[in-house]
Parts: C-alpha cells; sequence; structure tokens
C-alpha cells in the first residue's frame, strides 16, 4: 500500500519551485499528532536515525556535524540496514537493543522502531526538540518517498508529534558510493542551516508547523560530489514511480527480480523536476494518510533565501 502526500490540486497548480518567487497562499491547517514543544533557547536536543544502519556512513557524519554544530545528538537506528522499510514497525513481542557507546543505541528493527524506542526509552519523559532521519544513500523522492525507510523514520516521529526532517543524498542516477559519500558533506551542511534557519523563524514557538515534517532531497553535483547545489526549492513529491520492477521465472519455483529506472517528465514543482535540475527538494509532509493540505507556503516562508 502506497503512503501518499499530496497538496490539495489549487497548491500543486500555483506552487513556483523556487523560493525566490511569490509564495501561493496555501490553506495550511495540518491535524496530525500532539503540539510539538516550543523551541529551547539552549542547544536542540536531537534524536538521529536512519534506515542504512546506526553505524553507516551517513548517520556517523550527521552525528559528528550536528554535534560540532552544538546539539545534542543522541543516535538510536536500526542495528541492519534497513532500506526500503517503509513506516513498518515489528509486531514481534520482543526487540533486541544494543547500547554500543554513548550516545549511541542500536534497535534491531526498522527506523520506526527506533524513533519509537527512542521516544519511549532513551528520551523517557522529554521528547526530544526534532528527530533527524539520515542522511540516507540516494533519493527519496516521488514514489521511492512512500516506500523510504528513511522517510519511514520521520513519519514515526511526527505520529508522535515530534517535528522531524528526513535527509537524503543523491541523484536520479547511481554515482560511485564514494562519491556519495563525499556529497553527504554538503547536505549535512545545509541541514545545519536549515536547522538554523527554523530555529531563528521559531522564537518561543515549535520549530515547524503541528503535523508538519521535512523531507530534503540532496543532489550529488560535480564528478567528485563536492560541488554546490543550483538552489533550493520548495517541492512536493512527484505522483511518479520512477521504479518498474521486472520479475523473470527461473523455472525452480523461484523468480529472479529486477528493478529498471522508469523516469517520465516530472511534474512542475516536484521533487522530482529539482533534483533533476540539480537544486535540493524540500517537500513539507504529514504523517497521516489523508490527502488534506501539507504546509507549503510557511515552509517556503521559513526557507525563503536560503541557499546551499
Amino acid at each position: 500500500m502506497q503512503r501518499k502526500r499530496v497538496l490539495p490540486l489549487a497548491a500543486l497548480l500555483l506552487c513556483a519551485p523556487a523560493l525566490a518567487g511569490t509564495v501561493p497562499a496555501v490553506a495550511a491547517e495540518v491535524q496530525a499528532g500532539p503540539a510539538p514543544a516550543p523551541v529551547p533557547a539552549g542547544p536542540l536536543r536531537i534524536l538521529l536515525t536512519n534506515d542504512d544502519g546506526y553505524n553507516a556512513p551517513g548517520i556517523r557524519l550527521a552525528f559528528a556535524r550536528l554535534t560540532a554544530a552544538g546539539h545534542d545528538v543522541t543516535i538510536v537506528a536500526p542495528l541492519t540496514n534497513q532500506s526500503g522499510a517503509g513506516t513498518k514497525t515489528s509486531n514481534s513481542p520482543s526487540l533486541t537493543v544494543r547500547h554500543p557507546e554513548p550516545k549511541v543505541w542500536a534497535v534491531d528493527g526498522t527506523p520506526g522502531d527506533s524513533v519509537n524506542f527512542g521516544l519511549s526509552e532513551v528520551f523517557e519523559g522529554r521528547a526530544p526538540d526534532l528527530v533527524v532521519s539520515g542522511t540516507n544513500f540516494g533519493p527519496n523522492v516521488a514514489a521511492l518517498a512512500s516506500h523510504s525507510g528513511t522517510v519511514g523514520g520521520a513519519v514515526a516521529a511526527l505520529d508522535a508529534g515530534v517535528p522531524a526532517i528526513a535527509l537524503s543524498t543523491g541523484g536520479l542516477s547511481a554515482p560511485d558510493p564514494v562519491t556519495t559519500v563525499n556529497a553527504m558533506g554538503p547536505t549535512l551542511d545545509f541541514a545545519v542551516k536549515l536547522i538554523d534557519r527554523l530555529r531563528s523563524r521559531a522564537r518561543s514557538g515549535p520549530l515547524l508547523p503541528q503535523g508538519v515534517g521535512l523531507n530534503v532531497n540532496h543532489p550529488v553535483i560535480g564528478a567528485d560530489g563536492k560541488g554546490t547545489p543550483a538552489g533550493v526549492a520548495t517541492t512536493f513529491q512527484d505522483a511518479q514511480a520512477l521504479l518498474k520492477a521486472d520479475f523473470t521465472d527461473a523455472g525452480d519455483g523461484t523468480w529472479k527480480v529486477g528493478v529498471t529506472v522508469d523516469l517520465k517528465t516530472p511534474a512542475r514543482g516536484s521533487d522530482v523536476e529539482a533534483v533533476s535540475a540539480g537544486k535540493i527538494a524540500v517537500s513539507p509532509m504529514n504523517a497521516d494518510w489523508n490527502t488534506g493540505p501539507v504546509d507549503f507556503a510557511v515552509t517556503a516562508v521559513l526557507l525563503a533565501g536560503l541557499r546551499p
């Protein structure tokens, strides 16, 4: 079953992909989960998760960068790679949880399990100010976001009323893994700027509107992955599937599974269009299954003028 995060038709027709343009007047009422707490005056307490596993390069670099920016960061992430887990949470009667080092918890489950454990136990009695999920290997745009464990970790936070940002690094091709790791540096530089922007705009209120999270997709720029994106765009999730499954009967009761990229012309203002143009795509999302409005207008104001 595919999770849908959709803007009203009027918003899709009016949305400008670049932040420098006029912000459309979009209805912004989102009711999902309890209201988030006001932003604190001091460093943010951040629960950091992902779907690649607690020891993956992206989450370790995120921990280092966010900590260096002055935030109090705790990793609560899957013990093993959970890419493609989506919003799944386990229904087994027990979970194995390891605490291999200070500020690091490894949960033998999905990103959603990790966030739920973190909120219930690691941050018991006082929720974190923000959940950051990622940064992930490869993009989570269009239908990829619907099945992404990175996005799923952010959704688990939104379900609990905690502001959340999903971070992904990658273009629509398949670059060398080393190049992607290099691009994770610029991704996290942008994430630090984004969080600073949210804090400065929040003042005494919450980091993000109630029930709204951000799905951030940072492209890989340059042969070494260290280039600067062409800009920042407030986007929505493109409706296309992107990947097409191909099954071949092996004749012995098993089927070989292949996947091909089936990239169609992206919708104007969508995440696919932005990443294809070398821009950072920032898509507001909500955690429920309704097709009600996502707060595009408020997000665009928060991000106006922000550069890579």
